[in-house]
């Protein structure tokens, strides 16, 4: 059954939530409450960053990304099955399906190419630190900035365009969110060119990220063994832990949804389950472990708030 004489005007079915009745309103309730924090936590980094003179420093400006492009992945997720909890209707247009794809995908290649830049300006400030001024400076930085984001949104636009002359054969999707793959899954053929141009970009994002920051995490260790300032050691280490920590994070939730959903192994409950917490814990954990827990954000949003407090009385 080929269904793509009204392409965008098809309706596609997601994956049920298999949610029981007495279920739906704690589920609701406690989704939006998550959605609501989450967008807090990463408003309030972005508005401390923005307002603040003395944060307006390379390593700032890149992590300024970070929660900014946070909040697009949770916000791609969220309204779309909160709609859902609250309707219990899975469907949705294959236009819909496309945009929120497209959008869950920017967010993914995002966050591995800005925490690939922040290891790279932290191996400059660290390792050369008498060249930071000189090589990050306020044309480089937008370069870098604009590049990356420039790159990406090119790269997830042709995915998805190159999945647009292929014929669809079926509606229903096995996941809970537009992922490509489960996109790719509906066509009748031309998965073979996706799947190569796709693979191609993942294996790219990937050794990228990891080998720009094995390297720097490598150099930034000799250094501060090197290093006979017990303070400079220190701060490095924590720069070095901290970005670890939600490097990790999106390797661990990134990779396992993809390779499940080239394996008959791994049950699907665990890949739908993994697909969403996606959007979840790293927009929730990166502007706790990454924002308050630098000293200067966390200085500056404490005396910003104490300063707003005071100023009430």
């Amino acid at each position: 059954m080929h269904l793509n004489e009204s392409y965008f005007s098809l309706v596609l079915t997601l994956h049920s939530l298999e949610l029981p009745e007495t279920n739906i309103y704690p589920a609701f309730i406690f989704g939006i409450v998550a959605y609501l924090f989450i967008l807090l936590c990463n408003l309030t980094i972005i508005v401390t960053i923005c307002l603040n003179r003395n944060l307006h420093k390379p390593m700032y400006i890149l992590l300024l990304n970070l929660p900014i492009n946070d909040a697009m992945g949770a916000t791609s997720l969220f309204p779309q099955l909160l709609y859902s909890i609250w309707s219990q209707d899975r469907s949705i247009s294959y236009s819909a399906c496309l945009i929120q794809g497209f959008f869950v995908h920017l967010y993914g290649g995002a966050s591995y190419l800005i925490l690939t830049a922040m290891a790279y300006d932290r191996y400059i400030a660290i390792c050369c630190p008498l060249r930071y001024g000189a090589i990050m400076t306020t044309n480089n930085l937008f370069k870098i900035i604009i590049g990356m984001w420039l790159f990406n949104f090119v790269c997830i636009i042709v995915i998805f365009v190159l999945m647009l002359p292929y014929r669809i054969c079926q509606t229903y999707i096995a996941d809970l969110v537009c992922y490509k793959a489960t996109l790719l899954k509906l066509l009748c053929d031309g998965i073979e060119v996706n799947n190569i141009f796709g693979l191609f970009c993942i294996i790219f994002y990937h050794c990228l990220a990891f080998s720009v920051v094995a390297f720097t995490y490598i150099q930034i260790l000799i250094t501060c063994v090197t290093n006979k300032q017990s303070d400079a050691k220190v701060k490095a280490l924590q720069t070095c832990g901290t970005h670890l920590v939600v490097f990790l994070l999106l390797e661990f939730n990134t990779l396992f949804p993809m390779l499940s959903h080239r394996s008959e192994i791994i049950p699907a409950f665990l890949r739908r389950v993994f697909s969403v917490s996606n959007f979840i814990f790293p927009p929730l954990v990166n502007p706790l472990v990454y924002g308050f827990k630098t000293k200067e954000i966390r200085q500056t949003t404490f005396s910003c708030f104490n300063n707003k407090k005071i100023g009430s009385f």
